[in-house]
């Protein structure tokens, strides 16, 4: 590879994504973003200015080097840029998929002022991408120090609180209620977005590195927190995510064909319903309505398109610039022939009285009002507009909460009033000594970088925490 740099590359617009064609992808679970080819990379690299201030490295959660692995990237040194990127992001080729660039690290780019700003996302993929297929990169175990961590949960802030951990000696033990550890990106996240083997991959290389992963073990019932301290734990991290999902309350949501999107994505992806060989039972739908705008109401939209449904609607109260999902979900949404029924919201949900399925849903046409506390425009339903939507599936995918279990079955572990951990927001520690939490447990459904973040800055106050104790 070239070692001199390469002139800077004053380009306006990113090097475009190879994808695959929407009526291709909207029948099938292949990935959807196909990965910049080596020049694709370099040439990308080259728009990166390599600022002093580094305003990118500021806006991300996990403080991932990134002009030091752009300029790795501009030379053609691939493997050194992983190494760089890995140096304090233990999930790169998930971050380079899922992570909303666009309002962190890229939404704090200087090249974006007058243009967009420097793929960042694409090139932490394509270096984590290319580091697996060319690279012997196994990881080592770090000499142990003889201190003992639990993590609960082996999602995004299980693991990279684990990893972290692990690098400093830790013997750290993982704790995973489902049957593999990945968390939101086993279950949640489509295989179209973020292939399954490559999360399994970066689980390897925690296993690499002496973490040890319990799977179906469900902490609150098989064991408390409280019996891993006494079985020689010194900390616990709290990663165990936000599953629980809500409904609105509304007539007709016990109807046969009325579902969580947790659930439905949950069969699809975990349970590997999309996959002929599976028996795992999954609604079979014509007209699906998908009531919500954010990412995971784009996940099982698209997911119901290629599980066979004529018909996807998103059904959301607002308007699309209000939308929370990330722009480039809403923009495949609908290349793939999603239809966005915005400034809609769902009153009763109709069904059959024979059968008791689901056979349609009355909604109501709204308009915005003033800003709610969020700072977004209050939607008003507007009298009169009701009508009747023909759908056969109605999916309900307006947000989760953490689940009850673990703060139910643990003394001195309080809680907000939506079921949330209540931590100490600079160490993510809990009410309860030596127990630290971080990820959608506390913070509610949320983003996976955030989640890193939080996994990350427990594992420092953990380190600490021992040693003080020591």
């Amino acid at each position: 590879m070239k070692n001199a740099m390469a002139k800077p590359n004053m380009a306006l617009e990113k090097v475009p994504m190879p994808e695959r064609d929407p009526k291709e992808r909207a029948t099938c679970f292949e990935e959807v973003a196909m990965g910049y080819t080596p020049e694709m990379a370099m040439e990308e690299a080259t728009r990166c200015l390599n600022c002093k201030a580094k305003p990118c490295v500021a806006g991300c959660p996990v403080g991932v080097r990134i002009p030091e692995f752009i300029q790795q990237m501009a030379a053609g040194n691939f493997l050194e840029a992983y190494q760089i990127i890995t140096s304090t992001n233990s999930l790169p080729a998930v971050c380079g998929r899922v992570c909303p660039q666009e309002s962190q690290c890229e939404g704090k780019c200087v090249r974006g002022k007058k243009g967009q700003p420097v793929g960042i996302g694409r090139l932490e993929r394509f270096a984590a991408d290319y580091a697996r297929e060319h690279g012997n990169l196994q990881a080592k175990p770090v000499a142990p120090n003889g201190h003992k961590v639990a993590v609960v949960g082996g999602g995004p802030a299980g693991l990279t609180c684990a990893g972290d951990l692990a690098r400093l000696g830790y013997q750290v033990t993982i704790f995973e209620a489902f049957q593999v550890a990945g968390g939101v990106l086993m279950y949640g996240i489509p295989e179209f977005r973020l292939p399954k083997s490559i999360v399994q991959k970066e689980v390897k290389t925690l296993e690499e590195l002496g973490v040890e992963i319990r799977p179906n073990m469900v902490i609150g019932k098989i064991l408390s927190i409280d019996e891993l301290m006494e079985d020689g734990y010194e900390a616990v991290f709290v990663g165990s995510g936000a599953g629980l999902p809500r409904f609105m309350g509304i007539p007709g949501e016990s109807l046969v064909g009325v579902c969580s999107a947790n659930e439905y994505l949950t069969r699809i992806n975990l349970m590997k319903g999309y996959r002929e060989e599976y028996d795992t039972p999954v609604i079979k739908s014509k007209a699906v309505a998908v009531v919500g705008g954010g990412n995971v109401a784009m996940d099982a939209a698209r997911s119901a398109l290629r599980m066979g449904a004529e018909h996807v609607y998103i059904v959301y109260r607002r308007s699309e610039a209000e939308m929370p999902a990330r722009k480039e979900e809403v923009h495949h949404a609908k290349e793939e022939g999603v239809e966005f029924l915005n400034l809609n919201n769902p009153v009763e949900i109709l069904g059959d009285e024979k059968t008791g399925r689901v056979n349609g849903m009355k909604c109501i046409k709204m308009e915005l009002g003033e800003p709610d506390e969020s700072g977004r425009r209050r939607p008003v339903a507007i009298p009169g507009s009701e009508y009747v939507l023909d759908v056969d599936t109605v999916i309900m995918s307006i947000g989760t909460s953490p689940n009850p279990l673990i703060r139910t079955t643990t003394a001195g572990l309080e809680a907000n009033k939506r079921g949330c951990l209540i931590v100490n927001e600079d160490t993510m520690q809990t009410t309860k000594d030596g127990v630290y939490a971080g990820g959608d447990a506390v913070t509610g459904a949320a983003t996976v970088i955030l989640a890193m973040g939080a996994g990350k800055k427990a594992a420092a106050s953990i380190d600490e925490y021992i040693k003080a104790k020591a």
